[in-house]
């Protein structure tokens, strides 16, 4: 079956490639008006510029331009004026075209339009959706799982008042790599209440890849990639900065980020940055009661010093992430009839009260990175690419302890990585550009001494090497892209056990994964991508050794070291329109993963000194995950505009045929947004109410050890238990 699939997409992107062949037209005209997005007013001197064809053009004083002798293809052009945001726009030009570019106000410094930068992008044939600009801003204070939901496929799950991870077509922790500032982020991802140790305010975009990446990226890529890129760095002599100061009623929570950088005006090319936020927030309100114990301490520091020319490029960072948050007390349960009594009654029994303190149980993490990279471009225009990175994860879970012990820390981790990539890109000929790359992890985990707790996990040292080809055909109607990686991972796990007898063991996993993807145009306004792809993950330490209580999660686990590694096949296809006023994207895609692990409650308790605690174990089964991803906006008039996106998923354990646990439910998100500017003391001014519409999960596992609680008043009962309905406004002073 998996063969006939592969031939049926091969022999369609070859008779599409046979059609792109003929003659290439280079008569095509762009035109446009470059419009003020509030007041409809025409911008003149905006700079229009098409990087891959180095055409480009003024506006007039009515804000029109035109670029001539456009040859068929695929482009991003770029506007760029003072006062303005730039803005990016992507064209599939197959005849003349005409543009309206209405331009977000907000400062910006021109800077030459000589490229002397390098920019780390995906250009993949794949599904990618990005927040920037001003969607971007209105997130800002959230968590990166919370600010992800505003694109459609991506959820996230929550085990705490701060601890949100996200999910990407029901996949999560290890199954989605996360890139911060192009280093794979490294830590104990693996708890289900382990949040990503991100700070999102560092990030002037955050893009989501819903592909397997696994070529790209390496092992653990089978679900997605979620890349945060900060802006790229001055190259001229300019200064500014930003600050941001965010309030929330709920927890009483406040959030302060700043940010400044500069560029040098006796050293051209040479930038930096500095950037730090903070966030304090007390316990939670439920409609009727106080969440006890889920407060959050958060502090953060990113630096960047970096020089660009034409040829050489080398930029040095550095990013500081420290949290403390409380987890909720009545997660920690004294005795069995104590957590069946809470299960029962659905709600902790006291109506606690609010406060900033954070006590046991509760967490503490900190992840440090230094990463250098640099790339340089060769006569022939190839490009030689490298990066080092070396990152420190320290992770202390405290538990309610007796005897004087409620100061040491039950799980106390840290996890040392190194990484290095090394890639080469070769210059674009006859229509044909790609990569070839070797990338290195060396990886060590400790235990630390002293708290008195056989380890949950044990000390390992891992090492996993990787070579990788990716290839890019573009012609005309057709973009065609495949590529092949080789990984090879060993690692070596060591622990005592409660009877205090060293078990050592080693593995070897080593896997061959492919992908071919290609997009066709059919106009300017309609696109399809097709993208199919394997993956593979081998199984994490914790789901090999996991053996005891895990205090963040409040849960014994129990793992199986002789698990077999994951193998996924994922095919994505999406279809695009766009329109003067509006676009619509949707995807459908289907998931079939081998060798699945997932945690599942066995329906026995462990008693012991410290409480009464449900008991887990990893299991191993084939699975296979399908579903819908539609997003769209609209400009219904020119001070109004229109938001939709909708999500639907199915997963399906293929041996029980069962459900599989921590599967999104369906969800509809719409709103609409009203702007006007000024307002008083206000140049911009943006009103959005919105609602999102959670479906009723219906499809949970049968082992689930509590249902959903029933909610005594809904709108439509039995199909949706909940609305959220929302107001915002969004002004922004002289």
């Amino acid at each position: 079956m998996r063969s006939k699939l592969l031939f049926t997409i091969t022999l369609i992107c070859f008779l599409l490639l046979q059609k792109g062949f003929g003659q290439e037209k280079c008569s095509f005209e762009i035109r446009g008006k470059v419009l003020v997005q509030e007041s409809h007013k025409p911008i003149s001197n905006a700079v229009i510029w098409v990087e891959a064809i180095r055409k480009g053009a003024l506006s007039d004083q009515n804000g029109n331009f035109q670029l001539d002798n456009v040859c068929e293809g695929h482009y991003i052009l770029s506007v760029k004026v003072l006062g303005y945001r730039e803005h990016k726009q992507q064209l599939n030009v197959h005849g003349n075209i005409d543009l309206t570019i209405r331009m977000l106000q907000g400062e910006y410094t021109m800077e030459e339009i000589e490229v002397t930068g390098h920019q780390e992008a995906i250009h993949s044939t794949g599904t990618v959706s990005s927040l920037e600009g001003e969607i971007l801003d209105e997130r800002r204070g959230e968590n990166l799982g919370e600010t992800l939901k505003k694109i459609a496929g991506v959820n996230s799950f929550s085990t705490g008042a701060s601890i949100s991870k996200p999910v990407i077509h029901g996949l999560h922790s290890n199954r989605i790599m996360i890139m911060n500032n192009g280093v794979k982020q490294e830590g104990q991802q693996w708890g289900v209440e382990h949040a990503p140790e991100i700070d999102p305010f560092m990030a002037e975009q955050i893009t989501v890849v819903k592909g397997a990446e696994a070529v790209r990226f390496g092992p653990e890529a089978m679900g997605g990639v979620i890349l945060l890129d900060p802006p790229k760095l001055p190259i001229s002599d300019t200064k500014k900065g930003e600050f941001h100061l965010i309030g929330n009623t709920n927890g009483r929570s406040g959030t302060a980020s700043f940010t400044y950088e500069g560029g040098s005006s006796k050293w051209k090319g040479l930038g930096y940055r500095v950037q730090a936020s903070g966030k304090t927030s007390g316990n939670i309100q439920s409609p009727s009661y106080f969440q006890n114990n889920t407060g959050l301490r958060e502090l953060n520091f990113s630096g960047a010093l970096g020089y660009s020319s034409k040829k050489l490029g080398v930029e040095l960072f550095y990013s500081r992430f420290d949290s403390k948050m409380g987890i909720l007390s009545e997660a920690h349960t004294g005795n069995l009839s104590d957590l069946e009594a809470i299960i029962e009654n659905g709600r902790p029994f006291g109506e606690g009260k609010f406060s900033y303190s954070i006590q046991n149980p509760r967490q503490e993490v900190l992840h440090q990175i230094w990463k250098t990279k640099a790339h340089y471009h060769l006569k022939n225009d190839g490009v030689l690419n490298f990066k080092y990175a070396f990152q420190k994860n320290n992770r202390q879970e405290y538990d309610k302890r007796r005897g004087g012990n409620n100061d040491r820390a039950a799980l106390d981790l840290e996890l040392f990585s190194n990484t290095f990539d090394f890639s080469y890109d070769h210059p674009v000929k006859d229509h044909w550009n790609g990569s070839i790359g070797l990338s290195v992890l060396q990886q060590v985990n400790n235990n630390i001494p002293g708290t008195g707790v056989t380890p949950l996990i044990p000390n390992y040292d891992l090492i996993n090497l990787g070579v990788y080809a990716i290839e890019k055909f573009t012609k005309g109607h057709v973009e065609l892209e495949g590529g092949i990686r080789y990984d090879y991972r060993y690692s070596d796990a060591a622990r005592y056990d409660a009877d205090q007898e060293l078990i050592e063991r080693d593995f070897t996993f080593n896997n061959l994964t492919a992908f071919i993807g290609g997009i066709y145009s059919f106009n300017s306004s309609w696109m399809i991508s097709s993208n199919i792809g394997s993956a593979w993950r081998p199984p994490n330490i914790n789901e090999q050794f996991s053996q005891g209580l895990h205090h963040g999660a409040a849960a014994v686990e129990i793992g199986n070291p002789d698990f077999k590694s994951e193998q996924a096949y994922k095919w994505v296809n999406t279809l695009y329109h766009t329109h003067q006023k509006g676009e619509v994207e949707l995807t459908a895609y289907y998931n079939k993963i081998n060798n699945y692990i997932f945690l599942n409650p066995t329906g026995e308790q462990f008693v012991s000194l410290r409480g009464t605690f449900n008991v887990y174990q990893y299991e191993q089964t084939n699975a296979a995950l399908w579903g819908l991803d539609l997003s769209s906006h609209y400009q219904l008039l020119p001070f109004s505009s229109w938001y939709f996106r909708a999500s639907l998923i199915r997963a399906k354990d293929l041996e029980s045929r069962g459900y599989l646990p921590f599967i999104p439910t369906d969800r509809i998100d719409t709103g609409i947004s009203f702007t006007k500017e000024n307002i008083g003391s206000f140049t911009q001014n943006k009103f959005t109410l919105n609602s999102l519409i959670v479906f009723k999960q219906n499809r949970a596992p049968d082992s689930e050890i509590a249902p959903s609680p029933e909610l005594t008043k809904s709108l439509m009962p039995g199909s949706v238990p909940y609305f959220l309905w929302g107001i915002k406004i969004l002004s922004k002073p002289t």
